[in-house]
């Protein structure tokens, strides 16, 4: 018998655990480029959905600005309404204290003018009737 064989070449461990490696190697090399696309797919589909609500949000911040400046501008008109509301009720009070006084500093003008027409008169009617009585004593002397 001959030393050759007819049947297939047996291959050897390091060839098959070759070929074992190769098969992982391609298998992992497809998914990983499977998970790449679904990962792009998938980034493509966030992107759109976040560019869609991002601008609903733009309208609804500028909204919000909006209401809160006019928040702030009622606000500053109800303050400054205030303001002047109680600037006239000053004003108003103080020139009613003015009046009040300047009506108090009159009566009391009359009051003493009178006062002092009265004592006027009162002296002057002393001074006369010392007068005469004075001319009549000197008529007296002189006689």
């Amino acid at each position: 018998m001959s030393t050759n064989s007819t049947g297939p070449e047996e291959k050897g461990f390091f060839e098959r655990v070759k070929e074992t490696i190769e098969e992982f190697w391609d298998g992992t090399k497809e998914k990983a480029e499977d998970i790449k696309d679904a990962a792009e797919d998938k980034f493509e589909d966030v992107k759109k959905a976040v560019t869609a609500k991002k601008a609903p949000a733009k309208r609804k911040i500028t909204a919000a600005k909006r209401a809160t400046s006019n928040k702030a501008a009622d606000a500053t008109t109800q303050a400054k309404a205030t303001v002047a509301k109680v600037k006239a009720k000053a004003k108003k009070a103080a020139a009613d204290v003015k009046a009040k006084a300047e009506a108090k500093v009159k009566t009391v003008a009359a009051k003493a003018k009178a006062e002092t027409a009265a004592v006027k008169k009162a002296a002057a009617a002393k001074t006369t009737k010392a007068k005469t009585a004075v001319a009549k004593k000197k008529a007296v002397v002189a006689h």
